[in-house]
């Protein structure tokens, strides 16, 4: 967990905010005892998840594909390779919708702006935790390896079963 305090408080923020404006429908279902908290989600998410990530055709269609991705700072990290469509879309176009979901038992669904890395102090500890899990840096899996960092807009997180979810986690339980 690399989270610090400003940024947990930063991701709660967010989450209320985007609950807040959600239709009626979301709301119904993701309601008080199904929303997960920013400290629930930065024990919950550690290691690498899978996520869906949609952008967007120069003709305006959506394409979704799978990334491996790791939540650190209060938000998502995902890379892909820079001869791949995925990157010529991020390219001219960085609005992305991202989901993890596992299975019913929770998800959180986010828009934004998918940000490039660039060589420096926060790319250089995203790459360190990355090759820490991978056992290999993930810039040498290829020619032009892009990093990504979510800049979250809009975010929502779920759970079934809250309680019984942190429970079985080993997560203790915040106050919404």
């Amino acid at each position: 967990m690399l989270e610090t305090a400003a940024e947990i408080a930063t991701l709660q923020e967010l989450l209320d905010a985007s609950r807040a404006r959600a239709t009626g429908h979301l709301r119904s279902i993701i309601n008080d005892d199904r929303s997960l908290t920013a400290e629930d989600l930065v024990q919950l998410l550690t290691g690498m998840k899978v996520l869906s990530v949609a952008t967007v055709t120069s003709r305006g269609e959506p394409r979704i594909s799978a990334l491996d991705g790791h939540f650190l700072h209060g938000t998502w990290t995902f890379s892909t390779d820079g001869s791949s469509a995925k990157a010529r879309h991020l390219e001219r176009r960085p609005a992305v919708s991202v989901a993890h979901i596992d299975g019913e038992e929770l998800a959180l669904f986010s828009h934004g702006a998918a940000e490039l890395m660039l060589p420096g102090p926060e790319r250089d500890e995203v790459e360190a935790h990355w090759t820490a899990h991978y056992g290999s840096n993930p810039f040498s899996w290829g020619d032009d390896i892009r990093m990504y960092r979510l800049r979250m807009t809009w975010a929502v997180a779920y759970a079934f079963q809250r309680d019984e979810l942190l429970r079985v986690r080993g997560v203790p339980s915040t106050q919404h």
